[in-house]
C-alpha cells in the first residue's frame, strides 16, 4: 500500500516561473482563491513588480546549483513549477525537491520529462517526495478521460485520444518547447514502447461532434504517461487540425536534420520571444477544448467518451491549483503519478466547466 504523505494546510508553498505567462496566471488565481504562494524565479525586477501587487513573498534563484535551490525551498511543501522548457529545468528542480523533502508539480507535456520522472518511482519513494509531472491541460483531462476509459473496459490494449480548440493560441514557453519537439518527429506507443515516427504521417478520423474531423497523431504527453495510469500497451494522442497545419507537419518531418541544427533552434526561440504573446483573457474565456478517446480490446469490445473542457491555459490554472490544494490538505502517496493515479479517475470532473459524456 502506498504510503500517504501528511496533509499541511498551512504550509508554505511555491510557483516557481512566477514571472512567466501560466506561472503570472497561477499567481493571479491563487490570491483570487485566498491562498498565499511565494513567488520564484529568476527574473528579480519582474517578481518585484508581481510580489508588490499582490503582496506576497518572492525569492530570486536560478535553477543552476541543486543545492542554492534546495536552500531556496525551505519551508515549502509543495513547488507549483512554471518555468520551461522543462526539458532543461525538471531536473534541477526535481533534485532540490528531493534534498528539501518538497512535493514536485510542474505543468509539463513534454514526454521525456514524464518518462524521466516515472522511471524514477522508487528513487521519489525513497525520497518520501511526491513527483506529479503535468498537472495542467498536459494532461490532466486526458490522463483521467484515459482512466476513465481503462475503467469502463479493464482488459483494453489499445487506447486513443484526440483533442481541439477553437482557437488554440499559445503561450511563448509553450511555443519554444514545441520548437525543441520538432527534430523529434511523432512518438506513439507500441506494444509497451514508444517509437518514432515522422511528423504528419498517422491521421484519422475524428468524432469530436456529430460531424467526423480529420486529426493527426502528435507527439502528446499521454504516450507516455497514459501507459502507467492504464497499463493499455498501444496509445496514440490526435489533434484535430486543418489539412494546411497538416501539410506544414509533414514538411517539418522532411526537414528534421534541419530543425535539429542550434542556429535554426536559436532563431526560432527568438521569433518566439518577440512575436508571441499568448493568448489574453478574452480569448482564453472565449475558447474551449473538446476531448475524444476510445479503448478496444482483443475480443472487438469498444468504449468511447468525449469531453467539453475551457480553453487549456485557463484549465492549467484551475488545475494546478486544485492539485496544490489538494495535497496541503489531504496529502497525497509518494512516488511517481499522474494526475488521475494521485488523484483518482473522476478528478478533472471537479474541475470548474468540465462536462463527460459517452461517445
Amino acid at each position: 500500500m502506498a504510503t500517504v504523505l501528511a496533509a499541511k494546510p498551512d504550509a508554505q508553498w511555491m510557483i516557481y516561473g512566477a514571472n512567466g505567462y501560466t506561472g503570472r496566471l497561477c499567481a493571479l488565481e491563487a490570491v483570487r482563491r485566498g491562498m498565499q504562494p511565494v513567488l520564484a524565479g529568476r527574473s528579480a525586477d519582474a517578481l518585484a513588480i508581481l510580489g508588490k501587487q499582490l503582496r506576497l513573498e518572492t525569492r530570486v534563484f536560478s535553477l543552476d546549483d541543486p543545492r542554492v535551490v534546495a536552500d531556496n525551498l525551505g519551508g515549502i511543501a509543495v513547488v507549483l513549477h512554471c518555468a520551461g522548457p522543462f526539458s532543461a529545468t525538471s531536473v534541477p528542480m526535481l533534485s532540490a525537491c528531493e534534498h528539501a523533502h518538497c512535493h514536485y508539480l510542474d505543468i509539463t507535456g513534454e514526454i521525456d520529462v514524464f518518462e524521466y520522472v516515472h522511471q524514477r518511482d522508487a528513487h521519489w519513494k525513497r525520497a518520501s517526495i511526491a513527483a506529479i509531472p503535468g498537472v495542467g491541460f498536459d494532461v490532466v483531462p486526458s490522463d483521467c478521460l484515459a482512466a476513465m476509459l481503462k475503467r469502463a473496459l479493464p482488459d483494453a490494449t489499445h487506447l486513443a485520444l484526440a483533442f481541439r480548440s477553437n482557437r488554440g493560441k499559445l503561450s511563448p514557453g509553450t511555443a519554444k518547447t514545441m520548437v525543441e519537439g520538432l527534430p523529434k518527429g511523432l512518438r506513439i506507443r507500441r506494444d509497451g514502447h514508444l517509437i518514432n515516427m515522422p511528423s504528419g504521417s498517422l491521421m484519422r478520423k475524428i468524432p469530436f461532434g456529430s460531424m467526423e474531423e480529420l486529426a493527426v497523431a502528435i507527439p502528446w504527453g499521454d504516450v507516455s504517461t497514459a501507459f502507467y495510469s492504464t497499463q493499455i500497451p498501444n496509445i496514440e494522442v490526435y489533434l484535430g487540425a486543418p489539412k494546411k497545419q497538416i501539410r506544414q507537419m509533414r514538411w517539418a518531418g522532411k526537414l528534421q536534420s534541419l530543425l535539429s541544427m542550434n542556429f535554426v533552434q536559436n532563431f526560432l526561440k527568438n521569433s518566439i520571444t518577440k512575436k508571441v504573446k499568448g493568448p489574453s483573457d478574452k480569448e482564453r474565456a472565449g475558447d474551449e477544448t473538446i476531448l475524444w478517446g476510445e479503448v478496444k480490446n482483443a475480443g472487438g469490445g469498444r468504449a468511447a467518451m468525449r469531453m467539453h473542457t475551457p480553453e487549456g491555459y485557463t484549465l492549467t490554472v484551475d488545475a494546478s491549483l486544485t492539485v496544490v490544494k489538494r495535497i496541503l490538505a489531504e496529502g497525497v502517496a509518494h512516488g511517481a503519478l499522474t494526475p488521475s493515479m494521485a488523484f483518482g479517475a473522476d478528478f478533472v470532473t471537479t474541475l470548474n466547466g468540465v462536462k463527460v459524456t459517452k461517445a
